[in-house]
């Protein structure tokens, strides 16, 4: 069995000769799936959504196929099948403690999601505990922590002033109680990276402890939780290349093992006893287990050490190359239609990663999405990317309702009016790509973004549910 798990597709080494921004992007599926034009015609899909959900690496896709006949109970049976898949799952955790460069006693639990493992954090807080975190967060980095006491920071508007922001924060605060800061390592709406190693720095100068949220770094950077210094790391499977419903929440052990299991049942629990008066004792898991209750999802968590693997084999220094002249494209391009404004905090040069926001002046944000679904097959997201308070920064707007589509165009610098008169709610659009991105999906990205704005859409639009789709 363990031969077949390992003949699976390894990424091809490159020649030595090609420049690495050159190289050709990893196998992903979906890469050859057509769909049709309401122009009529049909057109290989450009999936420009990345940071969504990325596609699975086909080296993914084949370890899973290559697991999926001896599939078995984890943790729970003495048969073949279930030793196996419980070696399996166990590799997996040794696997993406590598990948993390975690330290010497770090656990790795797995979870749902980025979410799930920053819920199951927060579920954890010593009492008492004081989180900071930036209004800028993803929500589900914004959202978790309603049993502490949350201070929200203000955006900074450089990496910087985002380190300045939070000593000071921390400079007023309890120095004896327990404090944790939670961010992000690559902005899900700007794409800009965060100064993660010196904000954790501040964070343990200071008495506290920070958590990266690294949804969104992860899949384009290594990520080292020894070198960046921080106390947990969180992401999930589906934006690493492994769509199979996991994610991880790796760091240290010490507040996972001293709290109550985040959720009750077998597996968590070590031993149980029925007592005299009727009730049960319990001792729980001190392993990371403590936090993995009921039967474990051994195809996700098989699937993100397999992406792990694919990742640290292709070489992150020849992906992130590739990817930064792929942004530099997509950036030049967008630059030169006046049209566009591109969203940033941190300014045009700040390093970032493949995720960019914009808007066009004159289009409803779903109009324009809809359009370059329907008419040039490419797929990106409107709206405000689950980071509302920092779209809404960017975009200098509160919260309004979205216009009609098809409502009459502005002249450029001014919001187009919807037919009732009203102004419509500003929202955004974003593009992302990654690792399984061909070059063409980005050129017809920038011709698409170009001819609409220059032409127009070609099809007629309707609203139905607050959306904009083709009208028949």
């Amino acid at each position: 069995m363990s031969a077949s798990l390992n003949a699976t597709t390894a990424a091809a080494t490159a020649d030595a000769t090609v420049d690495p921004a050159r190289a050709e992007p990893l196998a992903v599926l979906g890469r050859d799936v057509t769909v049709p034009l309401v122009t009529g015609g049909e057109v290989t899909y450009a999936a420009l959504d990345y940071a969504a959900s990325a596609p699975a690496l086909q080296r993914v896709w084949d370890d899973v196929a290559a697991y999926a006949p001896y599939y078995g109970s984890v943790h729970r049976g003495a048969g073949y099948l279930s030793q196996l898949s419980t070696d399996l799952f166990e590799q997996s955790r040794a696997t993406v403690a590598e990948f993390l460069d975690c330290r010497p006693g770090d656990q790795v639990v797995f979870t749902r999601s980025t979410t799930d493992s920053l819920n199951l954090l927060a579920a954890v807080l010593p009492a008492d505990c004081q989180v900071f975190v930036f209004e800028t967060e993803h929500h589900a980095s914004l959202l978790p922590w309603t049993n502490a006491r949350v201070t929200y920071l203000n955006a900074p508007r450089t990496p910087d002033e985002a380190v300045a922001t939070l000593e000071r924060a921390l400079a007023d605060r309890d120095p004896y109680g327990p404090a944790l800061v939670c961010v992000t390592g690559a902005s899900n709406v700007t794409g800009e990276l965060w100064p993660v190693k010196e904000l954790a720095a501040a964070a343990h100068a200071h008495g506290a402890r920070i958590v990266l949220d690294a949804a969104q770094l992860a899949p384009h950077h290594p990520v080292s939780v020894r070198e960046l210094d921080v106390d947990w790391v969180a992401f999930s499977g589906h934006k690493l290349y492994a769509p199979f419903g996991s994610g991880v929440l790796a760091g240290r052990a010490d507040w996972l093992q001293e709290a109550e299991p985040y959720l009750a049942g077998g597996g968590a629990s070590r031993k149980v006893a029925r007592r005299e008066d009727g009730g049960v004792d319990v001792e729980w898991h001190t392993t990371a287990a403590r936090h993995e209750a009921g039967s474990p999802n051994v195809i996700g968590v098989y699937s993100i050490a397999s992406a792990c693997k694919a990742l640290n084999e292709a070489g992150f220094e020849n992906l992130v190359a590739r990817e930064r002249r792929l942004i530099a494209e997509v950036r030049e391009g967008l630059a030169g239609v006046p049209a566009v404004r591109v969203l940033s905090l941190f300014g045009d040069d700040a390093p970032r990663v493949g995720v960019i926001s914009f808007v066009v002046d004159g289009w409803n944000s779903s109009h324009f999405a809809a359009a370059l679904s329907a008419e040039y097959g490419i797929g990106v997201r409107d709206g405000l990317f689950c980071a509302h308070p920092l779209v809404r920064t960017l975009l200098g707007s509160e919260p309004q309702t979205q216009g009609e589509c098809g409502a009459p165009e502005a002249a450029p610098g001014e919001l187009p009016q919807t037919p009732s008169g009203g102004t419509p709610g500003l929202n955004a659009i974003r593009v992302s790509f990654g690792a399984g991105t061909p070059d063409e999906h980005v050129e017809r990205f920038v011709r698409a973004v170009k001819e609409l704005v220059a032409d127009g859409a070609k099809w007629q639009y309707r609203t139905e549910e607050g959306r904009c789709v083709p009208a028949v």
